[in-house]
């Protein structure tokens, strides 16, 4: 007798079948999540974007510690600015007392005469101490009016002198180290001809008059 090979039958009883080999394409292969697998970076373009990353990083750094290193400036050149203007005050009335002094009775009254000059050795000393710590007083008299430096309080009839020219000192102006902390009160002329404005005046009355 003959043996007979038989085929194996599936759960239903009816015996598989064989399925034809079929060819893969490499293309075609999933990671079996049907998704294609993902191509590998380029490495130089990584590189390039990491540099510009670096490069861009470092330019933000740099402003940063330029910004900082100028606030500090700032706030060493100018964080006496409102002790300077209390500091003003004081050199104000001194002025005033002095001024309000009658100079023959300075010389017909001997203590009065040491009252006097007291006062004026203390506002030398504060105007001193004040210089040098970078304030200057501004010299407005006989200077051709200037919005950035001097605050006109009234005009004055002189047609003999050029208008627009201070006659008339009713307060002193002062600088901070070249940025403006109290503008000078004048009078300005008015009528004559117009000034003449110099070129080189000019440039070298620019003052910095960005914080009042």
């Amino acid at each position: 007798m003959s043996e007979k090979t038989e085929t194996p039958a599936n759960d239903s009883g009816e015996p598989d079948q064989e399925s034809p080999d079929v060819a893969v394409n490499p293309k075609d292969a999933t990671d079996g999540s049907g998704s294609q697998p993902e191509e590998a970076p380029d490495p130089e373009a990584e590189i390039a974007s990491l540099q510009d990353k670096l490069l861009r990083s470092m330019a933000e750094f740099e402003n940063f510690r330029r910004r900082s290193d100028r606030e500090r400036e700032d706030t060493a050149k100018y964080a006496i600015a409102n002790f300077a203007r209390d500091c003003l005050t004081t050199v104000d009335n001194l002025r005033r007392g002095l001024d309000s002094i009658d100079m023959d009775a300075r010389k017909e009254n001997a203590a009065l005469e040491t009252l006097a000059q007291g006062m004026e050795l203390t506002e030398r000393e504060l105007l001193g101490v004040l210089e040098r710590n970078g304030v200057a007083k501004i010299e407005a008299m006989g200077a051709l009016f200037d919005h950035d430096l001097h605050q006109a309080m009234f005009e004055i009839d002189d047609p003999e002198r050029a208008a627009g020219i201070v006659a008339q000192v009713t307060q002193e102006g002062y600088v901070l180290n070249g940025r403006l902390l109290r503008p000078a009160m004048v009078g300005v002329t008015k009528g004559g001809p117009k000034p003449v404005v110099s070129p080189i005046a000019n440039e070298e009355a620019i003052i910095d008059t960005d914080a009042k």
